[in-house]
């Protein structure tokens, strides 16, 4: 998102301003040999982002001088933030509450609890001794959560209490974000949820919430969870998809995410009925935004923009010429150095959308959430749903050249 924000921005006429901790980042990313999109901005400004208390000042001052229209971010940890300054300065946005409350994965719980909305039993405690007598009462195997990162980091299945002292340890060994924020100590225990799982994308404006559909996903890595493809739209009955999307927008009315939000509502199809796993009130990531545009034409990141500016978002279906389409990514098990990882010839097969894959010389460690990928492949189908299929087979003859020493 950090790289179609800009460009949606720039697409849909406007400009904008952005605002960084730490620019020396983007000065050495360079996506396709060019400057970082970000850096496109008019105006670039560096400030402690992590301060929300020094920043809302700052941002009114420049709000008086180059007068903002909408305030948005491409990431997640900065979801909260966003939503106190454009509170802070009357613009577009749900209430910085809301989207706290869904940023916080034990304030997502207690909301949708309170609220009846379906979800795994769950206990969220600091202590050793609490939470050990949380997951006796929950019950194994059980899910180890953080509550306050993202892209599945330090997510895992335990099946015994050693498992859960493992996983209760890693989490205490990474005190701060990626962002440079300090972490809360609290560990949230949830009970293991059966059945696939799908996400539900949405729109919402003006205290309406328009779903765009349903995508499917796959995990893999246990204990860890990691997202190993997606296909758009899933493969679903009728009433799976309804029932999924019903769940979706009773989450959404809870947490009072209802004006001007795109949102990815992540449910577990259970034998007891759809379960809500997250809501997450930003796009999609893991190029699912990309997904939906190649079958309906319709362009999450452009009705991001729109939404943050209080604008009606464009959400008309165009014909694309396919029906579905998948993305699959390449999930390294083991450690080393990359030396060789050959799909070359791939990127010129006619039903392959993307191919992107890491260079030799790359360190590689395996992978224990959505941050290590050495790649993906995406592929579409004019006939149905059989995108995912395609994407597996590149994949496995992109895994046949893969060489990790």
């Amino acid at each position: 998102m950090s790289r179609l924000l800009p460009r949606a921005i720039r697409e849909g006429g406007h400009e904008f301003t952005f605002l960084t901790r730490d620019l020396h980042h983007y000065l050495r990313s360079a996506p396709e040999g060019t400057a970082h999109p970000l850096l496109a901005a008019r105006h670039v400004i560096t400030a402690d982002t992590n301060d929300t208390a020094a920043l809302l000042p700052l941002v009114e001052r420049l709000h008086a001088v180059l007068g903002f229209d909408g305030v948005l971010t491409s990431c997640d940890y900065y979801l909260p933030t966003v939503g106190r300054i454009a509170g802070h300065l009357g613009l577009p946005g749900p209430s910085p509450e809301a989207v706290e409350n869904a940023c916080r994965k034990d304030a997502t719980r207690r909301v949708l609890a309170d609220a009846g909305v379906p979800g795994p039993r769950f206990a969220v405690h600091e202590e050793w001794a609490d939470i050990a007598c949380a997951a006796r009462e929950i019950g194994y195997p059980l899910v180890v959560k953080p509550i306050d990162l993202c892209a599945g980091m330090f997510v895992r299945r335990v099946d015994d209490e050693e498992q859960l002292a493992a996983a209760v340890s890693a989490l205490a060994d990474f005190p701060v974000n990626a962002r440079g924020q300090r972490r809360a100590p609290v560990v949230l225990l949830e009970e293991m949820l059966d059945g696939p799982e799908v996400s539900v994308e949405t729109v919402s404006h003006a205290g309406t919430v328009h779903v765009v559909g349903v995508t499917d996903k796959s995990i893999g890595g246990a204990p860890a969870f990691i997202e190993t493809g997606h296909m758009f739209p899933a493969a679903l009955t009728a009433a799976d998809a309804e029932a999924a999307e019903q769940t979706a927008l009773a989450a959404l009315k809870a947490l009072g995410l209802t004006d001007g939000v795109v949102a990815h509502t992540e449910i577990k199809l259970t034998t007891d009925g759809p379960r809500v796993v997250e809501v997450n009130p930003r796009p999609a990531g893991n190029r699912i935004t990309e997904l939906i545009r190649h079958v309906t034409g319709i362009n999450l990141a452009a009705a991001f923009v729109d939404v943050a500016l209080g604008r009606a978002p464009d959400l008309r279906r165009a014909e694309t010429g396919l029906r579905s389409a998948a993305v699959g990514f390449l999930v390294p098990h083991t450690a080393g150095t990359l030396e060789s990882l050959e799909g070359g010839p791939l990127r010129h097969a006619p039903d392959v959308l993307e191919l992107q894959l890491a260079e030799p010389g790359k360190q590689v460690k395996a992978a224990g959430s959505n941050n290590e990928y050495l790649g993906h492949i995406m592929a579409g189908d004019p006939e149905g749903t059989g995108a995912r299929d395609r994407v597996e087979a590149l994949l496995a003859e992109v895994r046949s050249g893969l060489v990790i020493r």
